[in-house]
């Protein structure tokens, strides 16, 4: 039986296709996007730290996931993923990230829909038109004809990004090691 909150066993984890290699440093383009709390919100203006994690795409319970969903390298675990920051929420905002975001190509009445299933304590961006994806050059792939973004967490500071976790995997670990690297980051300051 397969659930949306735990991931199966044996998964293929990704491997660093280099794809995310010029994104450290990278000052980020004025683009407003889509929230699911209803604001616009343009990365690059905010002040202080965000954590962005990138994901492909959010199922719905009861409906199928893409064919051969699970072989795919680093597809599955939006929903665990997303559990994950939304449980360490509370652990990130207290470790200096003054916004958390998630991120995916989907639109944003999609994306309110897991927002308001999953509690999510924090927006979800929508990038449906494409915009930050090509602008930025993030990882993406092709399934069944939709185009979706590799699952990756930026770590943006006062606009650029400091810091990139990528490929990400287990997806469930992501909120863990976005966590332990804010506070090896703190101890350094």
């Amino acid at each position: 039986m397969s659930t949306y909150t735990a991931l199966p066993e044996n998964l293929p984890a990704p491997e660093d296709d280099g794809a995310a290699a010029h994104l450290p440093g990278l000052e980020l383009p004025i683009i407003a996007l889509p929230a699911t709390d209803g604001r616009m919100i343009d990365l690059s203006g905010l002040s202080g730290l965000a954590v962005v994690y990138a994901y492909p795409r959010t199922g719905v319970p009861g409906q199928p996931l893409p064919t051969g969903w699970d072989e795919i390298p680093g597809a599955r675990g939006c929903t665990p993923q997303s559990c994950a920051f939304r449980d360490h929420f509370a652990d990130l905002r207290a470790a200096g990230a003054e916004h958390v975001f998630g991120l995916s190509l989907q639109e944003t009445p999609y994306q309110q829909e897991v927002a308001e299933r999953l509690h999510l304590p924090f927006p979800l961006l929508s990038d449906h038109r494409h915009e930050l994806a090509r602008a930025i050059r993030l990882p993406t792939f092709t399934v069944e004809g939709a185009l979706l973004l590799k699952r990756i967490t930026l770590i943006i500071e006062d606009g650029a990004i400091s810091h990139v976790f990528y490929p990400v995997f287990p997806p469930d670990r992501n909120a863990a090691d976005v966590l332990a690297h804010l506070h090896a980051k703190r101890g350094q300051e």
